[in-house]
């Protein structure tokens, strides 16, 4: 099983990723998507997907829209225009931070 805390700290990127491949998506599609991309590996509750999208809504970096489903309101986030570009930056930092986590584990491969 996936570390927990490194996993947590690796969310805000992980979600602008899944938006910006997939578009628009709810709540309990990405939570779906993530345990199908790793294997079941990753599980997030929604305890701890919400806040996290509430947090990039109000950096300006994903929509939510919300739609009437079968009496229902689903909402669905997508990325902003800021936010496709902050996903870049974002993911460059995590792949960096891995990058110097793998050389502190196994500086051979340097």
């Amino acid at each position: 099983m996936i570390d927990a805390q490194f996993y947590k700290g690796s969310l805000q990127p992980i979600l602008l990723k899944l938006l910006n491949d997939n578009g628009k998506m709810y709540g309990y599609e990405i939570i779906q998507k993530i345990k199908a991309l790793s294997n079941n590996e990753f599980e997030i509750k929604e305890g701890a997907l919400y806040p996290i999208l509430h947090k990039l809504e109000a950096e300006n970096l994903v929509d939510v829209e919300a739609v009437k489903i079968d009496g229902r309101i689903r909402k669905y986030y997508r990325l902003t225009e800021f936010g496709e570009k902050e996903t870049v930056n974002r993911l460059n930092s995590l792949k960096d931070t891995i990058q110097q986590i793998q050389n502190l584990i196994d500086p051979k491969l340097i």
